[in-house]
């Protein structure tokens, strides 16, 4: 993933530094988007009035590679199938919750290398291991 959430380096860093406590959600779930939901979490999201779209969860592994800075999907996530279509998928979202709401929280986001443009009938999945979200070192 490119980058991680405002709302969540907040926590992360009151956490880190302020000792103020900070769960993570019990499961992590995977958006897609049609805009960048950049940083301040205010892309747009694939509607789900209609279209056959939800989150689906997704699992991660131990950290490992890049000096035990990095995680990618354990298994493989595959979306419902569309049942209109959802527009053109430019970007990917790890959030808290399952739907849109109070206490949802946007984790880590990216461009897709590819943008894909999903119709009706089509299904959407990640092979695992391509969702990776990296900790960089700075130089």
């Amino acid at each position: 993933m490119g980058n991680i959430g405002t709302a969540t380096a907040t926590k992360l860093l009151n956490a880190m530094l302020r000792n103020t406590p900070y769960t993570g959600p019990e499961t992590a779930y995977l958006a897609l988007y049609t805009t960048n939901p950049t940083d301040d979490d205010v892309g747009t999201e694939v509607s789900s009035s209609g279209t056959g779209y939800a989150r689906v969860a997704v699992t991660f592994t131990d950290p490992a590679g890049s000096g035990g800075r990095q995680c990618a999907n354990s298994a493989e996530v595959e979306f419902p199938e569309a049942t209109a279509s959802w527009g053109t998928i430019s970007h990917c979202g790890i959030r808290t919750h399952s739907a849109p709401g109070e206490g949802d929280t946007l984790i880590a986001h990216a461009a897709l290398a590819t943008p894909k443009t999903i119709e009706a009938e089509d299904v959407l999945r990640f092979k695992a291991g391509k969702l990776v979200v990296i900790f960089t070192a700075s130089s």
